[in-house]
């Protein structure tokens, strides 16, 4: 998989590395983040990870929540971004304003965030079709996997349905379940993508076998 060092040229689509996370099952290492690029307006890049970082519960417990007040953003915003940014990668880290939380659910201020559904339907592709670059259904790494200190163990797709797995150097990976930001059909769901790119709205939030795939914004004025 072909990384480019990130620019104001860099076009959606391409894949850049920013920030380190564990990725490998003893989570010792500090492998660099692959990272999807979804927009570039010339001041700044949209950027998804490219796989599933890790396995969380949206919220702890099967409550109504918002965004806002969910465990899940609170993690991203704190230990997942002190974790994969240094000093110097935090500085340009923008802080983006959050809508489409969901009914009742308010914007925020974030600077790590998951995508919302209409952010997903708009900057990612449908399995099968080509008309965008970047991968809705995806494949976790080996730490993601692992059950973490929160009980949380992504699932992975082990069927034999062709559909349900990505195929990269002739070996296939089975795919799993991750969240979107948005509230789901009640307040104690929320949107979260399927193995084969649907969009579906019924994810508990005390689920612990759903993936984290974070996403900001990148400042190219401050390179």
């Amino acid at each position: 998989m072909k990384t480019t060092e990130y620019s104001g040229n860099t076009k959606p689509g391409e894949i850049i590395t920013f920030g380190t996370y564990p990725q490998t099952a003893d989570g010792t290492d500090k492998t660099l983040i692959k990272w999807r690029v979804l927009q570039n307006t010339g001041n700044e890049l949209f950027l998804l990870s490219e796989n599933i970082l890790n396995c969380k519960q949206y919220h702890s417990e099967d409550v109504d929540i918002t965004w806002n007040d969910s465990d899940l953003r609170k993690w991203l915003n704190t230990e997942f971004y002190n974790t994969a940014f240094n000093t110097a990668e935090k500085k340009l880290v923008k802080i983006t304003h959050c809508a489409d939380n969901g009914d009742d659910s308010p914007d925020t201020e974030d600077k790590v965030f998951l995508l919302s559904v209409s952010e997903v339907k708009a900057l990612t592709d449908k399995h099968g079709e080509d008309s965008l670059s970047t991968k809705r259904r995806t494949i976790g790494t080996e730490f993601s996997k692992i059950t973490n200190d929160n009980g949380c163990h992504l699932y992975v797709y082990d069927g034999k349905v062709r559909d349900d797995y990505i195929i990269e150097h002739r070996v296939a990976f089975g795919c799993s379940w991750w969240w979107l930001r948005t509230q789901g059909n009640s307040s104690s769901r929320a949107f979260f993508i399927g193995p084969r790119s649907s969009v579906r709205s019924y994810g508990r939030v005390n689920l612990s076998c759903y993936g984290v795939r974070p996403a900001f914004k990148l400042d190219l004025q401050q390179k």
